[in-house]
């Protein structure tokens, strides 16, 4: 299938991560790094809130009387700036006092500094990877003619700004590799330009295309398809409601304003449509949206026949369609129709009903995770237990082999063309820095082809999984990450980090964020909650609505497992999540606010009864529900964290995290969530918001950036655990 490589993705929310293990000698830093305790932070001592003032609004839902005197948070104006500012002051003033804080950032800028690759793909005969030599706010593109010739720079981000907000967010060459289509975005925002590169001379072309979302260029002829929205009204473009996505056609060397429109629904203002093309450009495929729950229509278009319309294969959003490629006139299809841990189909779009389909490769007791086309291979990875596996067949469906993998954790890659006689792949797990590995398709032979050097010794810790018991008697995987010889006395700091939806899989993966957490002697651990896709459909519909609450439960019953168990008390606990995540840890918080020290919602969810009126929140109704049906209104008053917030309560010490261009999931969420919680929590715990200027929802955030926003956030959750990690180092 022609991609473009999406470095933004679109439609739905987003995980991150991060964690860490217990006490030796670390011989890279010379230091003892057995933890000392200290007194908590406290919030009555220490903090003065700025004052929020509050409007008499009140909504009416069903005969409901809720209240929401910070509706005016919600605007981007000058007084909401200002309300920003004096946060932040408040924020980082308390992040200045903390004595390690410094310590901190130093040690995390030092291990940050190594060499990331990403994995070659092929191009008219040349090699691209993107590099980062350590320290660089954002990744290179390199190219060279063969794998063993001097790499040359190709695109570089870090040029794109003086300050590093300007992010690549996704790349497509065109077929006979002349030209490239490459995307940008600024301060971390979901609208992005695109422009044009000829790949002989590195000469960028007057070709811009604007007020693209949720898309990625397409290749067809001497022109790409995109979608975009119409231009939206100055003033709040990063809140407004997206509405009526339209597909256009680019052709090179013409202006924007004469691109010629290839499909819209003026019926249907909330549907995305986002197209590709296949390998030989024979047709074009359109992935049809109503919201980001993981269901989707597929439409086509055959592009060989001029007199052509887009019709319909597949007109239902009752389950997910994937094309890998076509295989001649018909199409090859990664589907969960009647399969929840997905099969691979062939489909002939003239006669596309499930009767005509063709199964190529059945569903089996692991959840298919992706499709290549390869060397005349399909190559597919599978999930066991949030772990991959990798099988190979010929294209009837036989299985030839299975690729080896060097231990449990997370494969990604195996990018290339039909014809392609090798492939790429990266490996990663929780102490294991990403790998890249080559793959002879013909022969199944992998090798070692870059192997990343980090300044942390990964030997000393080890990772378990165990599965513990949810509330109605539902068994959940979690991964648990500390130094080898943990002593379970129930004192370690543990941060447990978890998301919860919209079918996405938390597997292992490498966070050099975690190490500095881990080798201080903290605890990570991630379970895999109902609502994620780790066993395919049936566990993702689990945890959507009506059934949200079976996320929270899941989540509680991992901490009570870690208290239990003697990983960790209620007072060296923390919680984190982000995006969906962040909803996740603000319903723990207001749900179980004594069962953690310490709790992280970033970029999260707040307002469960306002989130689909912001840019693409209506598309999130599937996965949640809507306060505009009673019904699934009374579901979520329960469990929104706004709204659940209670007077005199000790809440967790609380770092909301969010950004200021977010158009993903609105600022105002945290914005709102943290004054409630600063008028209403009891003292005793900091509640403070940290609000990043210029960035976004999380991707494309040059390093320095992210870097100190671990600082500050491991600094938190030491300073409120009452622990210096930094208390015994040697002078």
């Amino acid at each position: 299938m022609k991609k473009s490589t999406v470095l933004l993705l679109a439609g739905g929310l987003t995980a991150v991560s991060a964690c860490k293990s217990t006490q030796t000698e670390n011989t890279a830093t010379g230091m003892n790094t057995e933890t000392t305790t200290t007194a908590p932070a406290t919030a009555a001592t220490q903090l003065n809130y700025p004052e929020t003032k509050k409007v008499d609004h009140v909504d009416d839902y069903f005969g409901t009387k809720v209240a929401d005197p910070y509706r005016w948070l919600e605007t981007h104006n000058e007084e909401v700036d200002q309300w920003v500012e004096a946060q932040n002051k408040v924020t980082f003033d308390y992040l200045e006092d903390i004595e390690f804080r410094d310590q901190i950032k130093e040690r995390l800028t030092k291990i940050w500094n190594y060499p990331k690759y990403g994995a070659p793909f092929k191009k008219g005969g040349k090699y691209y990877f993107y590099k980062n030599d350590g320290l660089q706010n954002q990744s290179v593109l390199y190219v060279q003619n063969s794998l063993e010739s001097e790499p040359k720079v190709f695109l570089d981000p870090n040029k794109f700004s003086n300050d590093g907000t300007v992010a690549l967010t996704a790349l497509s060459f065109d077929k006979d590799a002349k030209y490239v289509a490459y995307g940008t975005s600024s301060g971390g925002s979901d609208w992005n330009t695109y422009e044009v590169m000829e790949v002989a001379t590195g000469k960028k072309l007057d070709d811009k295309v604007e007020w693209v979302k949720f898309s990625g260029p397409s290749w067809h002829k001497d022109g790409f398809f995109y979608s975009r929205y119409d231009a939206p009204t100055e003033g709040n473009k990063l809140a407004n409601k997206n509405e009526y996505h339209k597909v256009y056609y680019h052709k090179i060397g013409t202006p924007q304003s004469q691109d010629q429109l290839v499909y819209e629904d003026k019926t249907k203002p909330l549907r995305n449509y986002y197209g590709q093309t296949t390998d030989d450009e024979r047709f074009l495929i359109l992935n049809v949206s109503e919201g980001a729950a993981g269901a989707n229509a597929l439409y086509y278009r055959d592009l060989t026949d001029a007199k052509s319309t887009i019709k319909p294969i597949v007109d239902s959003f009752e389950s997910e369609y994937n094309v890998v490629d076509n295989v001649g006139d018909k199409l090859l299809v990664r589907t969960n129709k009647n399969a929840p841990r997905y099969r691979l189909v062939l489909i002939d779009p003239k006669k596309p009903q499930e009767q005509n389909w063709k199964v190529v490769v059945p569903q089996n007791e692991n959840v298919m995770t992706g499709v290549s086309l390869v060397g005349g291979r399909i190559i597919a990875s599978y999930m066991k237990d949030a772990a991959s596996e990798v099988v190979v067949y010929d294209t009837n469906g036989k299985q030839m082999n299975k690729v080896e993998l060097p231990a449990i954790g997370t494969v990604g890659g195996f990018s290339g063309e039909k014809d392609d006689k090798e492939t790429f792949f990266t490996f990663t797990s929780f102490t294991y820095p990403p790998t890249i590995f080559r793959y002879e398709v013909a022969s199944n032979k992998v090798t070692l082809f870059r192997k990343t050097e980090v300044d942390v010794d990964t030997e000393a810790y080890e990772t378990k999984q165990v599965f513990y018991t949810s509330k109605d008697g539902t068994k959940v995987p979690m991964f648990i990450v500390h130094k080898k010889g943990l002593k379970l006395d129930g004192n370690n700091p543990t941060y447990l980090y978890a998301y919860g939806g919209f079918n996405i899989s938390l597997t292992p993966s490498f966070s050099i964020a975690n190490m500095l957490w881990l080798e201080n002697g903290g605890v990570y651990a991630m379970p895999n909650l109902r609502g994620g896709g780790e066993y395919g459909e049936d566990w993702h519909k689990a945890g959507m609505t009506p059934n949200k609450q079976n996320v929270f439960d899941d989540f509680i019953a991992a901490a009570e497992y870690l208290i239990d168990n003697k990983y960790t008390s209620s007072e060296k606990l923390a919680v984190g999540g982000g995006s969906n995540g962040g909803l996740l840890v603000g319903a723990f918080m207001t749900q179980r606010p004594e069962l953690a020290k310490v709790a992280v919602p970033a970029v999260g969810v707040m307002d469960m009864l306002r989130f689909h009126k912001f840019t693409i929140g209506w598309a999130w109704v599937p996965e949640y529900g809507s306060s505009e049906d009673e019904a699934q209104f009374k579901n979520l008053y329960t469990f929104s964290p706004l709204h659940n917030l209670k007077e005199g309560v000790k809440y967790p010490a609380t770092l909301v995290k969010t950004a200021d261009h977010d158009d993903r999931v609105v600022p105002a969420h945290s914005f709102k969530f943290i004054s409630e919680l600063q008028d209403k929590g009891a003292p005793g715990n900091p509640y403070l918001i940290r609000i990043d200027v210029r960035a976004g929802h999380g991707a494309g955030k040059p390093t320095s950036l992210v870097i100190q926003e671990w600082a500050d956030t491991w600094a938190f959750l030491y300073k409120n655990m009452g622990v210096n990690p930094y208390a015994n180092q040697q002078p």
